[in-house]
């Protein structure tokens, strides 16, 4: 990636606004770019921050943007029909920043819109790492095979809201809980329903049934079969994005990368190992990290092991005496 060695990406973030908002399920009164951006700098520094857009139709958003550091560009419209250029100046400000500035190795292009395949194809080929950014719904699946890792916002539900609004309720103690405390009983079994709706959600909808994707299969069998030793996890999460670059280990019902290579290891694809402080992983036949298991069997075995030695010791001191055989 533009010939950087070290782990510390630097990021510029392009954003087509108006994409994002329009039949996403995303309005741009609740639009929030956090949960998106604490995902990019995981990776990396984001040194670059700038959403197009006509700004005049989206005033409930600038202040949300500003407040994350966000350059807003403002493109007005130029047909009658209120179209405007600002994919154009998108583009035109990516390769700018691309050829002006070698240090930053990582784009990412907030958009869902096939009308930047072209623009991720000239990024990739000039050695930077491109990143979608978008709502699964609108996000054209050529633009996500175009990118090299996509990431899906989230729209916000109706129970997402009444959710916080619990949350805040249960650590703030607010108006609502003074309206329950005035009925004990019933603003217990309240509070007992509210569990058991949000239980009820995650099982329904919330959570998917962990499920090992086939393309994690394919990928694990694929590099151990190749490995001459032991491999990295980080190598095998990038190796399955770059096949499906819009991978999410937690669509597929795993909380984390580990949780669906232990899944994988119960089902005896491979075999999880520990050298000193990193986490690696082997095939299931594999001899590497053996002996650490088998270090209690191994005192049995070192036990015994003298007892043949000593044996043939007192064969040697029975053999008949040289100076005997002149006899």
């Amino acid at each position: 990636m533009a010939g950087r060695t070290d782990e510390q990406h630097r990021i510029a973030l392009f954003i087509d606004f108006e994409n994002l908002v329009t039949n996403t399920g995303i309005s741009a009164s609740q639009f929030d770019l956090q949960p998106a951006l604490d995902q990019l700098l995981e990776q990396g520094k984001v040194v670059f921050r700038r959403a197009y857009c006509n700004w005049s139709r989206f005033e409930d958003a600038k202040q949300r943007l500003h407040d994350v550091g966000v350059e807003l560009v403002d493109v007005p419209p130029s047909t009658r029909a209120g179209k405007n250029s600002a994919d154009m100046r998108l583009v035109i400000d990516a390769l700018e920043l691309c050829y002006a500035r070698e240090q930053i190795d990582t784009f990412v292009i907030a958009s869902g819109d096939s009308d930047f395949c072209p623009l991720a194809y000239k990024l990739r080929e000039n050695g930077r790492t491109v990143i979608g950014l978008a709502v699964r719904e609108a996000s054209s699946q050529m633009f996500v095979r175009a990118c090299d890792q996509f990431i899906y916002m989230k729209p916000k539900h109706k129970g997402d809201g009444s959710h916080k609004d619990k949350d805040r309720d249960h650590g703030g103690r607010g108006k609502g809980d003074e309206g329950k405390g005035k009925r004990g009983g019933k603003g217990h079994d309240k509070g007992h329903e509210g569990k058991g709706s949000k239980e009820g959600a995650e099982s329904k909808g919330g959570k998917p049934k962990a499920e090992v994707p086939a393309v994690a299969r394919e990928v694990v069998l694929s590099l151990l079969r190749r490995a001459t030793g032991p491999l990295n996890p980080s190598l095998v999460k990038e190796t399955i994005v770059r096949k499906e670059p819009d991978f999410d280990e937690r669509d597929h019902g795993f909380s984390t990368f580990a949780r669906l290579l232990e899944a994988l290891e119960q089902e005896g694809l491979l075999r999880r190992i520990q050298q000193g402080r990193q986490g690696y992983i082997v095939g299931p036949d594999s001899d590497i990290g053996a002996p650490a298991p088998e270090g209690k069997s191994g005192k049995g075995r070192h036990a015994k092991a003298p007892a043949p030695v000593e044996e043939e010791e007192e064969e040697l001191e029975s053999y008949p005496d040289p100076d005997d055989e002149g006899l």
